[in-house]
């Protein structure tokens, strides 16, 4: 009998070796190859992951101006905002991973949005909770949605690939939901569940039974305390789609970003709010993430960010004092510290603002984390505003990116930022002014004011 061979892959690029190496030869980390098996049944001796794949039709080679592309048809998820990551729905044969923290609402948006389907077969696997406790929770989302669970929703508590190919056999679903990857196992991987080689061949077995049959698969996985998917990278190179959701537990906040998309844009987002009845769709969330009394506070600076393809405006709160401990200290949620520490040496440089010996706290309200560029200058704004104790008109809002000498540099989708501070009644807004062309002031409400330098950016706030 031959035995199994033995494979390492890096758990971060998906790397393969023979043998064990301490630093990837790929990416670089340092002890990251992970030991798994392969089963000596697989051809040639190659791994099942790959072997797993969809095999060609055998037809040969093809010009590509010979090649029909027809539009994939679309599964309609009853949710315009998973459906606006999915890239407009999902695609039937599909294999779609949606990964998040332990507690963020991942079995909870899935669950909501197969109730919804009432006109489709769907066939909910759970390897973590029992049949009693889907009940309870589908109950709970049903008296808020005034509907009752559809009979279409077949609840299966198993953890063996094989008994649930079985099930999926006999009931022949439209969709299949498997929470969560990491507790199934299959006999042909002789390891526990969630380990590497466990997730790895159950993957790519999903994979080639959605691609045969046509049947859509969603894998709800866990990741690590790095806030990378669990199992191996090559888990990521499989599937179709890879969804995030991200978010604070302690806010109510939620946002779906789609990582990864064969069918679609990876730059939409959704955004959730979670209540105690279930997620709620979050269609402007402008208007939500904006405190409604900003009259005469300090500290407080609207930025026009972008995060995927939709603008909305976000509240930057900053708070400097003098430092009492004598060594400074700078703390941030939801932005980037080392961003904050580069934009008060510009103020310190460039503009003249002594803050070495006072200590800076800046906030993104409701707990968000947002990335884009062009929030700089509403940081330094409600940095400014704080630090002098001078309130910002609260008809103002800002956007641009700082460079290191002091310029404000051109910021992307200019017009998309004008037309959302417009349209949530905002009488000026501060823009870089290399983004001044190609726009008409003239066909916009609201004053725009293009601003080269920081320095130029502080007399238009305070005078």
């Amino acid at each position: 009998m031959a035995k199994d061979k033995t494979l390492f892959v890096c758990d971060y690029c998906g790397q393969e070796s023979l043998k064990w190496v301490g630093k990837c030869p790929s990416c670089g980390k340092w002890n990251s190859m992970k030991e798994i098996k392969v089963p000596s049944n697989s051809p040639s001796g190659r791994r099942t992951g790959t072997d797993a794949l969809p095999t060609g039709s055998g037809e040969g080679a093809s010009p590509l101006r010979n090649i029909v592309a027809d539009s994939e048809p679309r599964i309609d998820m009853g949710d315009a905002e998973l459906n606006r990551v999915l890239g407009g729905g999902l695609v039937p044969g599909s294999l779609v991973l949606l990964g998040g923290e332990p507690g963020i609402g991942k079995s909870t948006l899935i669950l909501q949005t197969v109730l919804r389907l009432a006109d489709k077969k769907v066939l909910y696997v759970s390897g973590e909770e029992s049949a009693r406790q889907i009940k309870l929770r589908a109950d709970r989302l049903s008296e808020t949605n005034a509907s009752s669970p559809s009979d279409n929703l077949l609840i299966l508590t198993e953890t063996s690939l094989e008994h649930i190919y079985t099930q999926i056999e006999q009931t022949q679903p439209d969709l299949v939901v498997i929470d969560s990857i990491q507790t199934i196992q299959t006999e042909t991987v002789e390891s526990s569940p969630g380990s590497l080689s466990q997730i790895r061949e159950c993957a790519a077995s999903l994979l080639k039974y959605a691609k045969g049959g046509g049947v859509s698969i969603v894998l709800i996985g866990h990741i690590t305390k790095e806030g990378t998917l669990a199992g191996p990278k090559v888990l990521e190179h499989i599937v179709d789609a890879v969804l995030q959701f991200e978010g604070d537990q302690h806010y109510m906040y939620r946002i779906l970003r789609s990582i990864k998309n064969r069918f679609g844009s990876t730059s939409e987002l959704g955004i959730y709010e979670m209540k105690h009845d279930g997620l709620r769709q979050v269609s402007n969330p402008s208007e939500l993430l904006l405190t409604d009394d900003r009259e005469g506070l300090s500290g407080i600076a609207i930025a026009c960010a972008i995060e995927g393809a939709r603008p909305f405006m976000i509240e930057t709160q900053a708070l400097v004092s003098t430092a009492a401990y004598g060594t400074a200290q700078r703390s941030t949620t939801g932005y980037e510290s080392r961003r904050l520490n580069m934009l008060l040496a510009v103020l310190e440089k460039r503009v003249g603002f002594k803050l070495a010996t006072k200590d800076v706290f800046l906030n993104i309200a409701g707990g968000l984390r947002v990335t884009d560029p062009a929030l700089d200058l509403a940081v330094i704004a409600a940095v400014l505003s704080s630090n002098g104790d001078m309130p910002i008109d609260t008809d103002v809002c800002v956007t641009g990116e700082v460079g290191l000498s002091g310029e404000i540099r051109p910021v992307s989708r200019i017009e998309q930022r004008i037309a959302e501070a417009q349209k949530l009644g905002f009488q000026r807004i501060l823009i870089p002014s290399h983004n001044m062309k190609g726009i008409n002031p003239q066909q916009y409400k609201i004053e725009i004011v293009p601003v080269r330098r920081v320095a130029e950016a502080v007399r238009e706030l305070f005078g």
